[in-house]
């Protein structure tokens, strides 16, 4: 889908380039503002909603309920330690088989997927061992 953007979205994504990982809205509201990138927090919700439509931009959510935006590159995959919040990407992909199977099974175009497993870092396991 390659739709005119509007002068929001090219700001966004223009911003995400520069931005190494993943960014919240609201982040991304107060770095535009610091730039001097006057827009509004429903605006930037909107274009990020459009982009991802478009396939451009990928959203994470993280285990407090936000979500992290990015522009769409490779696929992430990630191990989330549900205590701290920290959140370690992994390299390996077991899935890139099943994307293709289910790309020609149901014609259905995929822009990206996520991997997530969610459980205790290392760290947060040592506090939590029982007495």
């Amino acid at each position: 889908m390659n739709l005119r953007r509007t002068r929001s979205q090219e700001r966004i994504v223009e911003l995400l380039k520069t931005i190494e990982g993943s960014i919240s809205a609201q982040d991304l509201y107060v770095e535009l503002r610091s730039r001097e990138l006057t827009m509004g927090l429903a605006t930037v919700y909107r274009s990020l909603e459009s982009l991802k439509l478009e396939g451009v931009v990928q959203a994470r959510t993280v285990p407090n309920g936000e979500s992290l935006y990015s522009l769409v590159q490779e696929d992430r995959h990630h191990l989330t330690c549900l205590q701290c919040g920290k959140s370690v990407p992994i390299d390996e992909c077991p899935i890139h088989d099943l994307e293709d199977q289910l790309h020609q099974s149901y014609q259905f175009k995929i822009y990206y997927h996520m991997l997530e497993f969610f459980g205790l870092c290392a760290a947060c396991q040592q506090t939590n061992i029982p007495k």
